[in-house]
């Protein structure tokens, strides 16, 4: 098994902070699994764990995976939808000190075998929607997680592999688009310093979470190893569909649920949403993307529960939340920094701006990766130090903090427009373009110009499929700058999304920028 490292990293996040207690997830599991056995634990499309049964099987995946040699230092990989199984087979990885590394399957073959050769697992698990991909990244074993039981077999359960804080706990992978895929690592710490979060949406034991967003995504991993850690229970969605998502919410009384915004898109725009008694509810969750403040409006008014939004990078440092009940005048933002989280904003060369003013956001926080898996270069990267020499993760998004804390972001900085010289910020041609009647999604994208170098361009998702682009075009130019007019506005069936929603606006722009990056 490859032992491993985050190689030329030096770690830069505090190790002790004071009256801090961290406690591993693997011993948690085991106390729940002991405490309640009879409670569900996870439902997924055809079968329901109790704790007890859940915890069993984590153990025995851990002592099977300990008799094959793997455990601190080891790698393991996997390339599946969310089910009870793969969720077992991640913590029995953790269980036994190994890192766990879920392959996003959304990567093409290309990106994937790229991650299976830098990670080096040599052990794949895989369903059986993607045998075909995971026998094409080579090397090693591939193990069908539909006979997670059968390759279990007789191991014996064995008791959790004690953990320092410093050894790797799990490692996601960007989308690999471009280049070669980046592996941010998580350790103990970082995850442990995550759990204390379920404060802020209030999931306890007796908490049922809707998980509908793949295992591969922090987004997804952030709620539910919190569940997990808490000792509440999970429904497993293994791909999103709204009227699924309403009928298993009202059948087993979700309390809790992480989604990204273009799910609460799709489920108010679902014609029979208000048919299904949502009343459980206590909290939904958003991240991944800003929640628009129209669509905030929409859930709260029709869904009951609070909405807590957060702001973060899978690398980990900079974090923001809003209580949408608490503060519902800031809808517009998204939220103030998490407590004991140093964010700030710094210009092109790196200087840090004055409060108000708009730049590059970057923080430092508790909760950060070593760094990038065989990658010191990219890790210096996305490390800005400041004068007083903290290390922060620089974010690549553009925003500003207003005089009472929290953070309006605008765009990605690659995806800002400049025009004759002027920035214009994506993010707010698309929120007047959000507000016009028949827009349903809309996306702003630079576009070649002889006269500006480059112009804004709308692509717009109508309601109807003879509203007048044009028309669009003109009553959203009346409520902007002279220099943010939009040149065009196009109509577009869809728009390519990442599988945690994300709008792919490099798919996007590719056509309007032949041979180029931009």
């Amino acid at each position: 098994m490859t032992q491993i490292s985050a190689q030329g990293v030096s770690r830069v996040i505090p190790k002790v902070i004071v009256g801090e207690t961290l406690v591993p997830l693997a011993p948690q599991i085991a106390k729940h699994a002991a405490r309640r056995p009879d409670k569900a634990c996870i439902t997924d499309e055809t079968t329901t764990l109790s704790w007890g049964a859940f915890g069993n099987l984590v153990a025995r995946v851990a002592g099977r995976l300990q008799g094959l040699g793997v455990g601190p230092g080891s790698m393991v990989a996997s390339l599946a939808e969310n089910s009870a199984a793969h969720l077992a087979l991640y913590l029995g990885v953790v269980h036994a000190g190994a890192c766990m590394v879920p392959l996003p399957f959304s990567a093409t073959a290309e990106a994937l075998i790229k991650m299976r050769r830098d990670c080096a697992a040599s052990l794949l698990f895989t369903s059986v929607s993607y045998r075909d991909t995971a026998d094409r990244l080579c090397a090693g074993t591939v193990i069908d997680l539909a006979d997670l039981e059968a390759w279990v077999g007789d191991a014996a359960p064995v008791p959790p592999v004690e953990v320092a804080e410093d050894d790797l706990f799990d490692m996601i992978y960007s989308s690999g688009t471009t280049g070669t895929p980046k592996g941010i690592v998580h350790d103990h710490r970082f995850r442990m310093r995550q759990f204390s979060r379920t404060s802020a949406y209030k999931l306890e034991e007796d908490g049922v979470l809707m998980m509908s967003t793949p295992l591969y995504s922090n987004t997804t991993l952030v709620a539910v190893l919190g569940c997990l850690a808490r000792g509440a229970s999970l429904v497993s969605m293994a791909r999103f569909d709204t009227l699924r998502f309403l009928d298993l919410s009202e059948t087993y009384c979700a309390t809790h649920a992480m989604l990204v915004p273009v799910q609460f898109m799709r489920l108010m725009g679902e014609p029979r949403f208000d048919d299904f008694d949502l009343s459980a509810y206590i909290c939904k969750m958003s991240t991944s993307a800003p929640l628009p403040g129209l669509l905030i409006a929409q859930v709260m008014k029709r869904w009951p529960g609070n909405i807590v939004e957060f702001y973060g990078m899978t690398e980990g440092g900079p974090s923001t939340v809003l209580d949408c009940a608490a503060f519902p005048e800031k809808w517009d933002t998204v939220g103030q920094p998490s407590p004991g989280v140093d964010m700030r904003v710094i210009d092109e060369a790196g200087s840090e701006l004055p409060h108000g003013s708009y730049g590059e956001i970057v923080g430092q926080s508790g909760a950060m990766m070593p760094g990038y898996h065989n990658n010191p270069d990219k890790t210096r990267d996305a490390t800005w130090v400041s004068p007083d020499g903290g290390h922060f993760i620089r974010t690549g998004d553009m925003g500003r903090f207003d005089d009472e804390g929290f953070l309006h972001l605008l765009d990605r900085k690659k995806d800002m427009i400049i025009s004759g010289g002027f920035n214009i910020y994506a993010a707010d041609l698309e929120a007047v373009l959000r507000q016009h009647p028949e827009v349903a999604d809309v996306a702003v994208i630079a576009v070649p110009s002889s006269d500006w170098g480059e112009t804004p361009l709308g692509l717009v998702v109508t309601r109807s499929a003879d509203c007048d682009t044009e028309a669009i075009r003109e009553w959203a130019n009346a409520q902007l700058g002279k220099t943010q007019r939009l040149s065009a506005v196009e109509r577009r069936n869809d728009l390519p999304r990442s599988e945690i929603g994300k709008i792919l606006k490099r798919e996007l722009r590719a056509p309007y920028w032949p041979g180029t990056e931009k």
